[in-house]
């Protein structure tokens, strides 16, 4: 999951430019300290995730530093003098802005402005979620309340707007920018305009109420997508009630329990959590047809038209050519991977066999056990955090000639003691960036894997270009006193997936901030996190790292295998529940009004797109929070797969360590951040034109790759 902010997706235009596509953090082995070793020895980088650290003794660190290098921000109350020195910054661009004459400096100019706002911005979005003291916390609260309020102030500035306007129909003026400015400056332009600062003084008015409205309804709509539901404890049989939290007389049901191996356990819970809830009900069909009015008020037939400006699919009309053929690819595939639910259903229950919604995420499980002897207690011996971070040093180093250095933080530069330090350094070029990783379970840390941009990387003005930060929070266990951090396979894949993340932001050497590594369309920026997925999964890339951490005997070929095999097991299925999300997220998105209730459309969509029966007396759309940060783009994790599954196969498959594919890799898709045309940058790295068939293709060949083809040289 990747989390970025950019300068006017700050307004009440919309949510922070963030990816919010969960990644599930599975059960893990613990932690480390005088076990036996035999022959396995630790590099700088391993030892150092490998070992707890010790907490620092202050006096001999002197004066206390700041978060991230910041002095402002040595105490909470830094967060105020940041935020003010910011906006006395933007105040100066602003003027500077309008009096400078137009040209390639009025671009520049417009970015130091986005910057000054983001340093702030985007560093207090990371800590006000994530620092452990609660004043911190507050304090990044309140700037980020205020930095937004003087976005808000910018995106009505219609003298900082028309500045932009003249520059971009000057036909002279735009043929001397390169394309790189040209596409920041259509941006920003495409930024003002979303939020109707070129509409006459009533509909600009009716834009801003309507983005504050939309903003409101979907902190609300959030909310309440975690709230449980509350059933009377005398209408359910007193054997499952254990399995609930208990108000009164009344059980809570504050999830859908798929895990659970009694089938009337998820039954109950899946039809209590998905009742209705009127006001909620309420609060969506407001949104949507908000999001609707604003997107047709600044000129678009529907939101989805808005939301998919400058991705790869670039149309919503595309992305149901997409998703219409992936459905019908999957088809017979999904028919079969439901049948063999239905058989394990019938073997564990013959009382009850029907297949419903709530039992595909337990029996697709239950069957890939077993199958494939895949308990993750097997593997995390040869997973110790130390190990697979010096996996992914070895395999940059191959591929990229970057080298991960471990740097000692100095008084107040980080938020708890346990987090980490790298420096990212280029064999030739020197220090590209810093990574922070916070990578240890503690008390009140959001339980999800994420990726933070902190300081984005930027040309400066001096010629010396500013090196970008940014923060990895992992929810991983840590050492004990009998092992190192010992990671499942799949807290393994969710490291690897978000080091990808941090690369791309690492070598999106833009000259302009406000498109710098993952600042790029959404369908585009889980690509290089999705990539590394792939090499987590290859018997090449994980024999230089996983070894036992008391015996160094490597992973057996045949578990990686396994492992790989597993995955393919009712995948189509899987895939296609996606489909089925992706296909409602575009119709609730397209066009309005909506000709029948959310929830008939629920019901139509999905006998169409998955399969498994409508439950009735249910709204699952109302817990669908992706609703909000991925409005009109929940296809964008599909196409991003299919982007990497085709970028492996064609390039780094033959060989995961070939130095020539990194170096085009980086060349083609990671230099250019969110600077080049998203399809361009993939066309580049693949050498050809794409179609929507190329993308079908890719991922449904991935549910039939013979995986032992990864792990072999030839």
């Amino acid at each position: 999951m990747l989390k970025a902010c950019r300068l006017w997706s700050l307004s009440p235009g919309g949510a922070p430019a963030a990816l919010r596509l969960l990644r599930k953090n599975r059960g893990g082995g613990g932690g480390f300290r005088g076990v036996r070793r035999v022959s396995t020895s630790w590099s700088p980088v391993g030892a150092a995730f490998n070992v707890k650290a010790q907490p620092a003794r202050k006096e001999l660190f002197g004066e206390c530093r700041g978060l991230f290098g910041v002095p402002e921000l040595s105490s909470p109350e830094g967060f105020h003098v940041a935020q003010e020195k910011a906006l006395r910054q933007a105040e100066s661009l602003v003027e500077s802005a309008c009096a400078t004459p137009l040209g390639p400096q009025t671009v520049c100019i417009f970015d130091q402005l986005s910057d000054a706002l983001c340093k702030v911005a985007d560093l207090a979005d990371f800590v006000k979620i994530a620092h452990p003291d609660p004043a911190y916390r507050e304090a990044a609260e309140e700037a980020c309340r205020n930095i937004g309020t003087m976005v808000e102030k910018l995106n009505t500035n219609v003298e900082l707007y028309q500045t932009l306007q003249k520059l971009l129909s000057d036909e002279k003026l735009v043929a001397s920018l390169d394309p790189e400015t040209r596409k920041v400056a259509e941006l920003f332009m495409f930024d003002f305009e979303i939020s109707g600062i070129h509409l006459d003084e009533e509909k600009r008015k009716r834009a801003v109420d309507l983005n504050v409205k939309i903003l409101d309804l979907s902190s609300a709509f959030i909310m309440q997508t975690h709230f449980p539901n509350k059933i009377d404890k005398h209408l359910l049989p007193e054997h499952i009630l254990y399995n609930f939290a208990h108000d009164g007389n009344h059980a809570l049901v504050s999830s859908l329990h798929a895990e659970s191996s009694d089938d009337l356990v998820r039954e109950v819970a899946y039809k209590v959590f998905l009742y209705p809830n009127p006001d909620q009900l309420n609060c969506l069909d407001e949104l949507l047809s908000s999001r609707d009015h604003l997107a047709k008020l600044v000129g678009y037939p529907t939101f989805a038209h808005r939301a998919l400006q400058g991705t790869i699919a670039k149309s919503p009309e595309i992305v149901t050519q997409f998703l219409e053929k992936l459905s019908k690819k999957l088809s017979e595939r999904t028919v079969k991977d439901f049948e063999m639910m239905k058989g394990m259903k019938m073997k564990l229950n013959p009382l009850n066999s029907t297949l419903m919604p709530w039992d595909h995420p337990y029996y697709s499980g239950t069957i890939r056990a077993e199958r494939y002897n895949i308990e993750p207690s097997l593997y995390c011996p040869f997973f110790s955090l130390g190990a697979c971070m010096e996996g992914l040093n070895l395999l940059f180093r191959q591929l990229l000639g970057i080298s991960l250095y471990v740097e000692q933080p100095e008084k107040g530069e980080v938020w708890c003691e346990d987090v980490r330090k790298l420096a990212v350094v280029h064999e030739n070029e020197g220090l590209l960036g810093y990574i922070y990783c916070d990578f240890f379970q503690r008390a009140d840390k959001p339980h999800q894997d994420c990726h933070f941009t902190i300081r984005g990387g930027r040309l400066k003005e001096n010629g010396e270009y500013q090196l970008p930060v940014v923060v990895l929070m992992l929810n991983l266990p840590h050492s004990t006193s009998i092992a190192p951090p010992l990671l499942t396979p799949g807290m393994l894949e969710n490291l690897f997936h978000e080091m990808g993340h941090a690369m791309h932001s690492m070598l999106g050497r833009t000259r302009y901030q406000h498109v710098t590594g993952t600042r790029c369309p959404t369908d585009f920026a889980e690509v290089p996190s999705i990539l590394m997925e792939y090499f987590a999964s290859d018997y090449r890339v994980v024999n230089q790292f996983a070894k036992h951490y008391q015996t160094g005997q490597a992973l057996p070929k045949n578990m990686v295998s396994r492992l790989c095999e597993s995955k393919k097991v009712c995948a189509a299925a899987d895939m296609q529940l996606q489909v089925f999300y992706a296909t409602l997220d575009q119709i609730y998105h397209g066009k309005h009004p909506l000709k029948r209730s959310t929830t008939e459309i629920l019901k139509e969509t999905q006998e169409k797109f998955y399969g498994l029966p409508y439950v009735p007396n249910t709204a699952w759309q109302l817990r669908f929070s992706h609703l909000v940060g991925y409005g009109a783009k929940y296809y964008s994790y599909l196409m991003s797969r299919a982007v990497a599954s085709m970028v492996w196969k064609e390039c780094f498959m033959q060989d995961p360590f070939s130095r020539a594919m990194g170096e085009r890799y980086r060349r083609e898709m990671l230099a250019h951040g969110g600077g080049k045309e998203p399809m361009l940058m993939v066309q580049d790295m693949l050498q050809k034109c794409l179609s929507v068939e190329d993308f079908v293709g890719a991922l449904v060949s991935d549910l039939d790759m013979n995986f032992e083809t990864y792990f072999m040289d030839s």
